[in-house]
């Protein structure tokens, strides 16, 4: 049998991004020790490439803004298929969560008389992303993670990834992990686990996120029985790089809209004055005369029509495209060296409002945004969908599992905010972790069946096995003819027929993929590393090309060209996966509980 290393705690924590951090300190100060197990080194997930901001509804620079309107909004951007309790609570909670990272050393932007300033950002109707420069995900994780380290019952387990979750009876008690760098295997034990693994990107060929963001979280509870929920609603962020190469994907801050960016195809034309939703009329500027007063803080200006939500950004630009009006690779141009026209100091300003796209576009791409527009298109950004959750504890349907952040779904409906996740990570991190806590005292310490972890190890170290065997390949194929495939088959514009041609290329990818190689050994292998995040990959691709199946209508992030509008029939429920008997993906259809209705009112009052 495998030799492997054993640990105990209360409350396990994989990932260590904002919604880990939060949640492990949230277990440790209600009492709980928690393990703190991250795929990358402690710093470096995903979260610190968040930019634009949090949202919350502090009123500082509007003070017509209030948790109220908040809620509405993100209501409004989720097409109200939204867990209404989990968009009250984030409403209410995030100024506080805010306030706590300030308390806790954030330095953030700072208004003229000293207050947390607030921006602009696509959806929200007034200024309300906290922000620290362009550069708001990095103070984030800084904030958390020296806090972190002084508190005692919290240990960290860095470069390790988890690969399994263990039950006892009906809930998990623990997870089999493996060593980056050395390829030992650990076996931790606890009464209560909480992922907060991220997204899903690395399943697309082009993506802003990370190399982590392989779906681990999600497939480790789809694995173990839990619900997973609307994983159809993928959100393609409008503004990721297409030129150059050295920085194809990488995103381009919704800040940068926020700070007057604009728009324009290969004529120079703002096209998006072209398609206003009848929903957004009354809240955004016909012309550039008020969009741009709106940018520079006037209270009765109506905002730039480039701060429409993403799904819409996104399919404008798409259309653009289609129609041969688009940038000679296959974007469009986001603009804000045009506000030199305006402010006399303006190339100053862009560099104090947006430190790191202009460093980072100069540096990577010899590109001045001070001087030239950026060439963009929609990239791989954000799953709204994931694992199905309490909204007031983040419990999922297998007790002792919680999850938060972005492998959680419920908060942000069809369609996500910008800004609403850095706050999402905070509220529902520390939620997470105060029930994780609560529920783990309760239980008695079961022990995991003797035989699962073997049967893991056995199973994780067989790609080494197959070196000689006929019809072995690389992992690294796999994962890429996955990626191309899912992007053109299930990407931003969806149709039948291309789905299920998917699903059948999903089957293929699955036998290739019980058939991968992996040359070397096992300390700090890419290619074993890769082999391992195939299975993840493939559950959540499939749950991705079911769930757009299913749904046939177009609702914020997901777009059908053979079904371009909405039905109400499916305003009414969630669509939820689970896996089944023989191990096959189970579809079905929860309906959404009716709406509270003090909540209700604040809605229709909004309008």
């Amino acid at each position: 049998m495998e030799s492997f290393k054993q640990f105990d705690h209360d409350v396990l924590v994989i990932g260590a991004g904002g919604a880990g951090l939060r949640a492990a300190i949230g277990a440790a100060e209600a009492g709980a020790s928690v393990g703190l197990i991250c795929k990358s080194l402690l710093g470096k997930a995903h979260t610190v490439m968040a930019e634009g901001g949090m949202a919350a509804a502090m009123g500082n620079v509007d003070d017509r803004d209030n948790w109220q309107v908040h809620f509405a909004d993100t209501m409004r951007g989720g097409q109200y298929l939204n867990n209404w309790r989990m968009a009250e609570l984030h409403a209410k909670e995030a100024p506080d969560r805010v306030r706590e990272l300030e308390a806790w050393g954030a330095v953030f932007d700072r208004t003229e008389d000293g207050r947390i300033l607030q921006r602009n950002f696509g959806g929200h109707r007034y200024p309300r992303l906290a922000h620290v420069g362009d550069r708001t995900g990095l103070e984030m994780i800084r904030t958390l993670q020296d806090h972190l380290v002084y508190i005692q019952n919290i240990q960290v387990y860095m470069e390790s990834t988890v690969i399994r979750l263990l039950k006892a009876g009906d809930r998990v008690n623990g997870v089999v992990a493996y060593d980056r760098e050395r390829g030992e295997f650990s076996v931790f034990t606890a009464n209560a686990v909480v992922l907060a693994t991220g997204g899903i990107g690395r399943a697309f060929s082009i993506t802003s996120n990370s190399w982590e963001y392989t779906g681990d979280g999600h497939s480790l509870a789809y694995n173990a029985g839990a619900a997973l929920q609307d994983m159809e609603f993928v959100q393609f962020h409008p503004t990721g790089m297409v030129w150059p190469p050295s920085v194809k994907g990488v995103l381009v801050t919704e800040g940068v809209r926020g700070e007057g960016g604009v728009l324009r195809n290969k004529d120079g034309r703002r096209f998006m004055f072209d398609d206003i939703p009848e929903n957004y009329r009354a809240q955004t500027a016909d012309n550039e005369e008020e969009g741009w007063r709106y940018v520079q803080g006037d209270k009765n200006a109506r905002r730039p029509p480039e701060l429409l939500t993403r799904d819409h950004v996104a399919r404008c630009i798409m259309r653009e495209v289609r129609e041969g009006r688009g940038s000679p690779h296959g974007g469009v141009f986001l603009d804000i060296s045009w506000i030199k026209t305006r402010l006399k100091d303006g190339e100053a300003h862009i560099k104090k409002k947006l430190p790191s796209m202009y460093h980072q576009f100069k540096q990577l791409a010899d590109i001045d945004i001070t001087k030239e527009p950026m060439e963009i298109g929609p990239t791989t950004h954000y799953v709204m969908g994931g694992i199905r959750v309490d909204g007031d504890t983040q419990m999922s349907t297998v007790p002792g599992l919680f999850a938060a952040g972005e492998c959680a779904a419920g908060l942000h409906g069809a369609n996500r905010l910008g800004g609403n996740s850095l706050s999402d990570l905070v509220v529902f991190g520390k939620r997470a972790g105060e029930a994780a806590a609560a529920y783990a005292t309760k239980q008695s310490r079961a022990s995991a069946p003797q035989d699962a972890p073997a049967q893991v190890m056995s199973e994780a170290l067989s790609p080494f096995a197959r070196g000689k065997e006929a019809g072995a390949e690389s992992s690294f194929q796999v994962q890429q003819d996955l990626q191309t495939m899912m992007q053109s088959l299930v990407g931003i514009v969806r149709r039948e027929d291309e789905m299920k041609k998917a699903l059948d290329g999903l089957e293929e990818l699955k036998r290739r993929a019980a058939k991968v190689a992996v040359p070397g050994g096992r300390e700090f292998n890419p290619g074993w590393h890769t082999a391992l995040d195939l299975g993840n990959l493939l559950a959540v691709s499939e749950a991705v090309t079911r769930s757009a199946l299913e749904r046939k209508e177009s609702r914020g992030g997901h777009f059908r060209d053979d079904y371009p509008e909405k039905d109400p029939v499916f305003s009414k429920f969630n669509i939820l996966l689970r896996r089944g008997d023989n191990g096959e993906m189970v579809v079905s259809r929860e309906n959404i509980p009716e709406m509270r209705g003090d909540l209700k009112q604040i809605v229709e009052e909004q309008k």
